[in-house]
């Protein structure tokens, strides 16, 4: 196999986060190359960035794709913790073991706690930040439906079809697959019913409508001093063309990418356009 292909095939990494819990990581590219950390958003998993990923990696940088606490194939946390400040340890955690700056990019969820991170003792490690259609001032309703597709479904599916209608419902302006063979990574079989591939409890005692942090996350904007990228989907309702106008005030010397065909799931809407832009950013931005 050649070396262009090996860069194509993931190499499974072991990390901990905060309190030990162990997080499952693929890292794409050479093992010396520049570092770009992917976290997904709620409900995902790390295989969301996988086009991208091998993109990067063919440019020669060394890609990790993480998942969250909670989610894929990452241990579940025992005491039910996934608040924010949480998720924050993790990150800082998991730069300490990779070891060098990073260009972090973070869908959602992950961008948040990209964010969140810039401003605690730790997050010096991230050399450049992409926000991928998440803001300090996201739109109340949108944030809604997320929060409540994600609360949905407790008791599983009877089979893959119907987790894909569920999809299909919640994504309505995304071209339905001509099979649903791509939702297994995503969802986790138990007893003969499928239920989703994160702990259900990860909305438990954490604050669930980020507008209640935009202090919080305002600071954090107002000092971001490192090179900054926001995507946002065009057809997104949760961060809109004024929640984006409001970050740049925040955040001057931030880049507004707009993707005319995406919505909150920016990555997965119109991968290539997504792919290319980061890719753009990231080539532009590396230590």
């Amino acid at each position: 196999m050649s070396n262009a292909n090996n860069l194509l095939d993931p190499v499974r990494l072991r990390l901990h986060g905060s309190g030990g819990i162990e997080l499952a990581a693929d890292r794409f590219g050479p093992a010396d190359g520049p570092l770009v950390l992917f976290l997904h958003g709620g409900g995902q998993t790390r295989h969301s960035w996988k086009q991208t990923g091998a993109k990067l990696a063919a440019a020669g940088m060394r890609v990790v794709t993480l998942d969250a606490r909670g989610h894929g194939d990452s241990q579940w946390a025992p005491d039910s913790d996934y608040r924010r400040e949480t998720m924050v340890a993790d990150l800082v955690s998991v730069l300490e073991q990779l070891g060098a700056p990073a260009v972090v990019v973070g869908a959602s969820m992950g961008g948040i706690t990209g964010l969140l991170t810039t401003a605690v003792p730790g997050g010096a490690a991230i050399s450049a930040l992409v926000l991928v259609d998440i803001v300090t001032r996201p739109e109340h309703d949108g944030v809604a439906r997320v929060i409540d597709f994600l609360g949905k479904h407790r008791g599983g599916f009877d089979t893959v079809e119907q987790a894909s209608d569920a999809v299909a419902e919640y994504m309505p302006h995304r071209p339905r697959p001509k099979n649903s063979d791509g939702l297994l990574r995503n969802l986790r079989e138990r007893e003969g019913r499928w239920y989703w591939h994160w702990d259900p409890d990860m909305l438990k005692n954490r604050v669930e409508d980020v507008t209640d942090m935009t202090e919080q996350m305002e600071t954090a904007a107002r000092a971001l001093t490192i090179p900054v990228l926001l995507v946002r989907g065009m057809q997104s309702d949760v961060v809109s063309a004024e929640g984006a106008a409001t970050f740049q005030e925040l955040v001057p010397h931030a880049e507004l990418v707009e993707i005319g065909g995406a919505a909150h799931t920016a990555a997965g809407d119109d991968n290539d356009a997504f792919t290319d832009a980061v890719a753009k950013f990231v080539l532009a931005s590396r230590p």
